[in-house]
């Protein structure tokens, strides 16, 4: 077979990431991969396989898809030693969590089922019929092109209802877990990973995430969860410590104070608002906010309350490590959209979910390759040149200057491989000008 030929760096990387599986198969990593970088249309896995030229046996391709999405955990483990040893990361390590739905149709396809639809769109449909993925993304920022989301893993959410849609010897791979719980294996199993570089790490996830299963597994992993807070939140004022001349009172310190603490009256009150100045979604942002400490049952403790004053309205955070500052928060806060971006860019540059496949380890698979193939593009992306990125040439309308998007960075890496793949192909032969001009154009309608 005639597969595309990738820069040697990437093809490291993709030859590590493919050391869990079994030696016999782990070489189809590679060549899938490059096939779904160059995929066309409707990105189905038949369409990875003529992209990458693996047709005549799509039969054992077809079988590997599945294999791989049997050791979704350990490859994934890979991809973050892989970023770890090759980003310059911060002290503070921020990791992001959310879930996404993907369409999908027919009865006979395991795991998928009715879920709520977070974009109705135009039409206004409340629910889709597919599946949904609880996703974990590494959140870094680039020194030229801002705030960056490396997705990692995703988990398949099914609903217990649908659990009996699946075949009877896969079930016992797919107990019924809640979001909750799916989110906390996540954030375990990152942190396990990560807790050897000695660095503090920061979870954000959205307010729905804000309780109590998944927020007593963030605080048992010894990271610091920062997210939503709920406006009628039972929180409670910080317990009175005794006097020193007063006895010490018998049994336990009290974790909690006497006094109830409405947001909605501290938010309603004149005084005690602060203005700041914050690098808010790549733009700098003055906020009115006021901040205070409170215990929360839900957390086991005390906590750090940022309400911040919108045009119309306001907004409750918190943070799980008292000593953080309202700028840590916002920030963070604002980071948690690079996992949105994610979600964005594996579904309309990548095509996640247009994968029309039915056994359960080979949609897991799909989904996975997708996010593995958008880290490995923005690892690939991150010390090359911005002329290299963003060819701006053939849209003289756009703003040049304009931060290159991920299909940039994909249409970079696919120029990058063409020329690879005319290199090795041509040998010491030498092209003369207007034949070089021919392969120019020719790489630009390609990629």
């Amino acid at each position: 077979m005639a597969t595309w030929k990738l820069p040697p760096q990437v093809s490291t990387w993709i030859h590590q990431l493919s050391q869990p599986l079994h030696g016999r198969l782990a070489w189809r990593l590679l060549p899938l991969l490059s096939g779904l970088l160059f995929a066309q249309g409707r990105r189905t896995v038949a369409s990875w396989l003529r992209a990458g030229d693996l047709s005549r046996d799509y039969k054992a391709f077809y079988r590997f898809v599945g294999s791989v999405g049997r050791h979704v955990d350990f490859i994934a483990s890979m991809l973050l030693r892989l970023l770890v040893r090759h980003l310059p990361l911060p002290e503070c390590l921020l990791l992001a969590l959310d879930d996404s739905p993907t369409k999908r149709a027919g009865p006979c396809v395991e795991g998928a089922g009715i879920h709520h639809n977070p974009t109705p769109g135009p039409a206004e449909h409340k629910f889709l019929y597919g599946h949904v993925w609880v996703t974990i993304a590494l959140i870094v920022h680039h020194p030229r092109w801002g705030v960056i989301g490396l997705p990692l893993r995703a988990l398949l959410y099914i609903r217990q209802k649908d659990l009996g849609k699946i075949a009877p010897w896969n079930r016992d791979h797919f107990p019924f877990r809640t979001k909750l719980e799916l989110a906390a294996e996540l954030v375990v199993w990152a942190v396990r990973l990560l807790r050897f570089l000695g660095k503090v790490i920061w979870i954000v996830a959205d307010g729905a995430y804000a309780k109590r299963p998944f927020v007593r597994a963030v605080l048992g992993a010894g990271a610091v969860l920062v997210s939503r807070l709920r406006k009628d939140a039972a929180l409670w004022s910080l317990p009175i410590a005794p006097r020193p001349e007063q006895p010490r009172p018998r049994g336990p310190k009290p974790k909690y104070g006497k006094r109830a603490i409405s947001l909605a009256k501290r938010a309603g009150h004149r005084e005690g608002w602060e203005q700041g100045e914050f690098i808010l979604y790549g733009k700098k942002t003055t906020k009115t906010f006021k901040t205070f400490l409170a215990t929360y049952p839900v957390v086991g403790g005390t906590i750090r309350v940022v309400l911040v004053r919108e045009t119309d309205s306001w907004v409750a955070f918190f943070c799980t490590d008292p000593q953080a500052t309202v700028r840590q928060i916002l920030e963070a806060v604002a980071h948690r959209g690079a996992i949105e971006q994610n979600f964005h860019d594996v579904k309309e540059v990548h095509g996640a979910g247009q994968q029309q496949v039915r056994h359960i380890f080979a949609n897991v698979a799909a989904f996975n390759l997708n996010l593995w193939l958008h880290t490995l593009i923005e690892l690939w992306a991150w010390d090359q040149p911005a002329k290299k990125l963003r060819d701006r040439s053939a849209s003289p309308w756009d703003d040049p200057e304009r931060r290159p998007s991920h299909a940039d960075r994909r249409n970079a890496l696919r120029r990058a491989c063409i020329r690879e793949t005319f290199s090795a192909s041509m040998g010491l032969r030498v092209l003369t000008r207007q034949s070089r001009a021919v392969v120019a154009r020719l790489i630009k309608l390609v990629a």
